[in-house]
């Protein structure tokens, strides 16, 4: 990655590792569980590894991997990842307003790159950034990632088979851990996943829909709900 850099920006380049090497610590437990669950779930070596190196996205790969334990077709894992990831598209605008001005290709490649934690790290920086320095903070986070996904993976086939098993209701404690910290943070959070939580009972129970397209549905309708009713109370609050 240096190669695509001039002697100039190097140091700026190896900043950006010494600030992002404490995010590839924190993703080495979370790569290295996703690399086990994803054995479990019955993905190949290959298929896991070339998950984290297209992909790079933590909570869409792991509910990627929930959407596919229970039998989803490519179209919704697809549509619930872009879902998920939305988000990202205001991320990108907002590290463009700060970021040197730049070569298309290079604005391609950091923006594959950002992530909550990416992202933090370099919105942080004073002044304006430097693009060696986000390629520093990308690169060091994304080799974490990819490496300790596959690592996971290697670990789960030397693991008992019972253990094995087990891990798919890990799956599940994982989402709660990430959920119930969020919500313990917003209302917004707490409202957006109970409207979601009823309509896709609702949506399984009474409708013919697959599970798969009952959670992207009931993802979807939550959002956007929870948006038009806090538009409509901010627009009240003025009026």
């Amino acid at each position: 990655m240096e190669a695509l850099l001039n002697t100039q920006n190097t140091s700026y380049f190896r900043q950006g590792i010494g600030a992002g090497a404490s995010i590839a610590v924190g993703y080495f437990p979370i790569a290295l569980t996703f690399g086990l669950l994803a054995k479990t779930t019955g993905l190949t070596f290959i298929e896991t590894v070339m998950m984290s190196v297209f992909v790079f996205a933590g909570a869409a790969q792991y509910i990627s991997l929930s959407l596919l334990a229970i039998g989803t077709g490519a179209f919704e894992v697809v549509l619930t990842t872009f879902i998920v990831n939305i988000r990202h598209f205001l991320m990108s605008a907002s590290l463009s307003e700060k970021l040197e001005e730049d070569s298309l290709w290079k604005k391609a490649i950091y923006s594959f790159g950002i992530t909550d934690e990416t992202f933090t790290v370099i919105s942080v920086k004073d002044g304006v950034i430097k693009t060696a320095y986000a390629f520093g903070v990308i690169v060091v986070s994304y080799l974490s990632w990819v490496i300790n996904s596959g690592l996971g993976y290697l670990i789960g086939e030397i693991l008992p088979t019972f253990l094995q098993a087990s891990m798919s209701v890990a799956l599940y404690a994982m989402f709660v851990g990430l959920l119930v910290p969020s919500m313990k943070k917003s209302v917004k959070v707490v409202f957006l996943a109970g409207t979601a939580a009823i309509f896709n009972t609702v949506f399984l129970f009474s409708t013919s829909i697959s599970e798969g397209w009952s959670i992207v549905l009931a993802t979807s309708i939550s959002a956007l709900l929870i948006e038009f009713v806090q538009l409509k109370t901010k627009k009240g609050e003025r009026g």
